[in-house]
């Protein structure tokens, strides 16, 4: 098991490693080319991997750290008090997650498949981000990003199963294909806690979807749209 001493001993010794490079890069990049946030996580982040199923952060741990994932993909979530789990969000390759407007996480985060992730310390980037208008921006923009996706989720959670579940399949559509395949990385549980539903409702759903043509569904992990127009107009 990787654990958080592990996480902050890597990215430390990374860190120190990289921060002559880092100031070099935060005074090259104030007037002329500017080099995108990712390619500064990259410059700066400690590669660590996470087998499925690994805790990657816990709810109410420091966030000392932002996180970016390179290959694989990572739920957050929390288990509720009458031991529920709501799953938050998914991060996919070329996402950035674990930005907090607090000084702990609110959620956990795991590995959903066998994962590699960018640790970079937090108190770096928001220096670098002091002194880099443009990675300033960038994460200021990924942070409010942020911020929209849960009000988007609020949201969703009063619309009806089918609506949920097309809103989910139109946003996993934009995220990671550039067709009408979808492969998700998650399980219907995991989807099912994401849109609060059950799993069975889930799986009807889909069936339903399949049924009217909208979708195909050749395997649990694999959707096809036939349909995206029928898919938007549930999704409002």
């Amino acid at each position: 098991m990787i654990t958080q001493t592990a996480i902050r001993s890597s990215a430390d010794r990374r860190f120190a490693s990289t921060r002559i490079a880092a100031s070099a890069l935060g005074r090259t990049t104030g007037e002329g080319a500017r080099d995108s946030l990712s390619e500064t996580m990259q410059l700066m982040g400690a590669l660590m991997s996470y087998p499925r199923n690994t805790e990657i952060f816990g709810e109410n741990e420091p966030a000392d750290y932002v996180y970016k994932v390179v290959s694989g993909a990572v739920r957050t979530y929390k288990i509720l008090s009458d031991g529920r789990r709501q799953v938050g969000g998914f991060y996919l390759p070329g996402d950035i997650f674990g930005l907090q407007f607090a000084d702990e996480h609110v959620f956990s985060a795991e590995a959903i498949t066998d994962t590699k992730v960018l640790v970079v310390k937090r108190s770096a980037l928001t220096a670098l981000a002091g002194r880099d208008a443009a990675v300033g921006k960038e994460l200021f923009y990924l942070t409010s990003r942020e911020l929209r996706r849960m009000q988007d989720r609020v949201l969703l959670l009063v619309k009806s199963a089918q609506e949920r579940v097309a809103s989910f399949l139109l946003e996993m559509a934009e995220r990671v294909c550039a067709n009408n395949i979808v492969e998700l990385p998650m399980s219907r549980q995991d989807i099912a806690d994401y849109l609060g539903l059950t799993i069975e409702t889930v799986s009807r759903t889909l069936t339903g979807l399949e049924t009217a043509a909208a979708i195909e569904v050749p395997s649990s992990r694999r959707i096809v749209l036939r349909n995206r127009s029928a898919l938007n107009r549930l999704n409002g």
